[in-house]
């Protein structure tokens, strides 16, 4: 999956939108996008609506409010409906918040990694039972650090949580938004050297973005050609050496050039599914 659409738990008028806006995941949001006091509306409107998620391909997950608030069990009880497919627990810091979403839910526990403390812990983070994919959650961590939001700023955090994911075993994680809705440039520039980076996907707070998204996180057609040339050649010469447009094929090279041409079915199955 590579795109991440929010949409606030507390507007459901906008539910259908979003889950009809290609995005390859929705996170229905009962956190920041939502005021205190329309807490507990905003889950009812999820209750109400959960139903009719599972009619969408799009994967629905649920951003709880964080351990340690006021709204976090009944926010987590929503887990267990049909059409919620995974949890996104933000402010994960440390194991014991991760413990008790485990706990509740058999669903993915998808972290989101907003402070110092929690790129600090991000491996342990991501070694916890449940974990599918960490998430940056920039903005928050930019407040966390008083820092400014630019990449060289953000780049440590991002490096460690992506190494993290690696080393722990679990998919690449997911990219912050990027705040300029109507940037396209910038929001190209944020996604291409995410990607370049090793993440696997991004957060988008618009239906707009997601396109961009899902281009930027996906094989362009050179990419797979020049893939496709790689792995042929390879084939043909039976294990033996080959340069492939002047450039010597070795075993990683011919592994990526795989992972690629894999990547790319992958995508062709899914939008002809």
């Amino acid at each position: 999956m590579r795109s991440f659409l929010f949409v606030p738990g507390s507007k459901p008028e906008r539910f259908a939108k979003a889950l009809a806006a290609g995005a390859d995941a929705v996170i229905v949001d009962l956190e920041d996008a939502v005021a205190d006091a329309d807490k507990a509306s905003a889950r009812a409107h999820v209750a109400d609506a959960v139903r009719t998620f599972s009619a969408w391909p799009s994967c629905v997950l649920l951003r709880i409010n964080g351990a340690g608030t006021p709204w976090f069990d009944e926010d987590l009880s929503l887990a267990a409906f049909d059409g919620i497919d995974g949890v996104v627990l933000p402010k994960a810091e440390n194991p014991a918040a991760l413990t008790a979403v485990a706990a509740a839910t058999t669903k993915p526990i998808w972290p989101i990694i907003e402070s110092a403390a929690g790129v600090w812990n991000a491996l342990e983070v991501a070694r916890m039972p449940g974990v599918e994919r960490l998430i940056f959650g920039s903005v928050d961590f930019e407040l966390d650090l008083d820092c400014d939001g630019s990449w060289d700023a953000l780049l440590h955090a991002r490096s460690r949580i992506v190494l993290a994911s690696r080393v722990a075993g679990i998919e690449s994680p997911v990219d912050g938004v990027t705040v300029a809705i109507d940037d396209e440039r910038q929001l190209a520039e944020d996604s291409s050297k995410a990607r370049s980076l090793g993440f696997g996907g991004k957060l988008c707070i618009h239906p707009r973005q997601v396109k961009a998204v899902n281009a930027a996180f996906s094989p362009s057609a050179d990419q797979i050609a020049k893939a496709r040339r790689i792995v042929e050649a390879y084939e043909r010469a039976e294990g033996g050496a080959v340069s492939v447009d002047g450039r010597m094929v070795d075993l990683p090279v011919l592994l990526k050039a795989r992972r690629i041409v894999s990547a790319a079915e992958r995508l062709r199955n899914s939008v002809e599914g």
